[in-house]
């Protein structure tokens, strides 16, 4: 029993499984199990998309930072609170 459109049960996903693949492709499908969300089917390209804007989003710390990138920062910071003791 389908709960929503675009939204399905794992016993949905065994029963009807060339249907739910096939509005996979078109967008995301939410499969669950016992009311609580468990996977989401998308089509490949999608799925590239995504892992592409992973890997370009990054973590640092001060000490793993590049000196270049650690100038940028300060120099973001600095001008923010300039602007910050501007509008005080």
């Amino acid at each position: 029993m389908t709960r929503s459109a675009g939204s399905y049960t794992t016993s949905d996903l065994s029963r009807r499984s060339d249907d739910i693949i096939v509005e996979a492709l078109r967008h995301p499908v939410n499969i669950t199990q016992r009311n609580k969300p468990r996977l989401v089917l998308l089509n490949i390209e999608d799925y590239e998309r995504l892992m592409r804007q992973s890997r370009m989003r990054s973590a640092f710390t001060l000490e793993t930072m590049s000196d270049a990138l650690l100038c940028e920062f300060e120099g973001a910071a600095d001008a923010y609170a300039d602007s910050d003791e501007t509008n005080r």
